[in-house]
C-alpha cells in the first residue's frame, strides 16, 4: 500500500495503536489512544518496511526522533490527499468501504482531510 500510495503522488499516513507496549512514539502526539504518522519518503528517513516492524526517523517540533512500531500496533493506512487506504485486523469494513481499489487517474475527494492534530477520524476505504 505504501509503495501504491507514494508511486501515485500521494502521502502515505500510518494509524499506530499507541498503547502498544512495544511502540515508540512520541506520547504528546497521542490522541484516543493512536497516532497518526506521516510516512512519506519526505517526513521521514531510513524508512525501514518490514514484516514485523516499521523504524523510521523522523522529527516532532524539529526534535529528531527514532521511532519504532510493531506490525501488530498499525491500525491501517491511508492517502492523505484521498482518504483511501486499508484498515488492518477488523472483521468488517467500516461502513461505507468500497470495496474496489481506487483507480490511479482518479481526482482527489474534496471532502474533508483528516489530520493528526484534529479531531476527525480519517475516512478510510478498503483497497483489496
Amino acid at each position: 500500500m505504501h509503495e501504491w500510495m507514494v508511486d501515485n503522488g500521494f502521502t502515505p499516513h500510518l494509524v499506530v495503536d499507541a498503547r502498544n507496549d512495544a511502540v515508540n512514539v512520541p506520547n504528546e502526539h497521542v490522541q484516543d489512544g493512536k497516532i497518526v504518522l506521516n510516512v512519506s519518503h519526505s517526513a521521514t528517513h531510513a524508512l525501514q518496511l518490514g514484516n514485523e516492524l516499521v523504524t523510521f526517523e523522523t522529527r516532532f517540533g524539529g526534535v529528531p526522533r527514532h521511532l519504532e512500531i510493531p506490525m501488530i500496533a498499525v491500525l491501517g493506512i491511508y492517502a492523505r490527499e484521498t482518504g483511501q487506504g486499508m484498515i488492518f485486523g477488523e472483521e468488517d469494513p467500516p461502513p461505507g468501504a468500497s470495496p474496489a481499489p481506487p483507480s490511479p487517474t482518479s481526482a482527489p475527494s474534496s471532502g474533508p482531510r483528516p489530520s493528526a492534530g484534529g479531531s476527525r477520524k480519517p475516512k478510510l476505504k478498503v483497497v483489496k
